[in-house]
């Protein structure tokens, strides 16, 4: 049996399911909400800009309100501690100094400037100065500490820092220090340290001098005889001589201290004795009808 195929009209216009759609055929889009057509809020930005005018009216505020509550808490100061061991500084000379700062307010009152005052003092090595809410000033104060004498008018202090009090007759018991005004700090270590090595042997030192060319010299205190010695350490590896002095002394040197004037420690492999001077008899020896 054949099977017949009639051509119906308009049906080859009628697209297949599934079958794209063919170019230039339009089609028909569904219209977004306004809200979604709209740009998205942006939250960040409006903070960004408004917390600069906040902080600034924020501030203003606590301007205008310290200026309306000053006048009452700017009490004037009623106490003025001073705290600190003092054994030189007298405490009239400390009051005087005092004295003008303490008539200003609370806030007015100018703790740098009295801390300033109060260190210019000679005996005055720090001053620390602090407000104590409502109308209280605290003082503490520390004083120098004298280690040693430097030349002939001033004083230093354990940190090697020189000061100038106002007498040095009262500190004569006190070692003896020379240098150069940069030395100061170097003199003092190395006076230290050489204070340390003769301290076994009885010594202490007196004098101490780093002369112009770098040599130290140095003159020992009396020891229990009653008898000092003068050191000449050259320029270099003074530890290195004054060990071999203590040895050399310990063995040797010690049974005839009596007699030693100096010693020269500038070799580098031992060391030369200078000898006292024989003393000379007296005329009361001499002439036995004296009485």
């Amino acid at each position: 049996m054949g099977a017949i195929l009639r051509h119906q009209p308009g049906l080859d216009r009628i697209p297949l399911r599934g079958k794209p759609v063919s170019r230039g055929a339009s089609r028909l889009v569904a219209k977004k909400p306004l809200g979604q057509r709209l740009p998205a809020f942006n939250g960040a930005l409006l903070k960004r800009l408004v917390w600069p005018f906040l902080l600034l009216a924020l501030g203003a505020g606590a301007y205008e309100l310290s200026q309306r509550l000053l006048p009452y808490a700017n009490q004037p100061i009623a106490k003025i501690s001073v705290q600190g061991e003092l054994s030189y500084s007298s405490q009239q000379m400390i009051q005087q100094r005092i004295a003008p700062f303490a008539v200003a307010s609370f806030f007015s009152m100018d703790l740098s400037g009295l801390r300033t005052e109060l260190e210019s003092m000679p005996w005055i090595a720090h001053a620390e100065v602090r407000r104590i809410w409502p109308d209280q000033v605290l003082i503490r104060l520390v004083e120098q500490m004298p280690i040693a004498r430097w030349g002939d008018e001033a004083l230093l202090n354990n940190h090697g820092q020189a000061f100038i009090p106002g007498q040095l007759a009262t500190y004569k018991h006190l070692p003896q220090l020379y240098g150069p005004k940069r030395a100061q700090q170097r003199v003092m270590q190395q006076y230290q340290l050489l204070s340390q090595l003769l301290r076994p042997l009885g010594f202490s030192v007196a004098r101490l001098e780093l002369r112009a060319r770098g040599s130290w010299f140095l003159s020992t205190g009396a020891d229990s005889s009653g008898h000092s010695i003068e050191l000449l350490l050259g320029r270099d590896r003074l530890l290195e001589k004054m060990r071999r002095f203590i040895v050399i002394y310990d063995k040797t040197l010690k049974q005839q201290n009596a007699n030693i004037a100096r010693i020269d420690l500038r070799y580098a492999y031992g060391l030369a004795v200078s000898w006292r001077e024989p003393v000379a008899s007296t005329t009361a020896d001499t002439n036995p009808a004296v009485q």
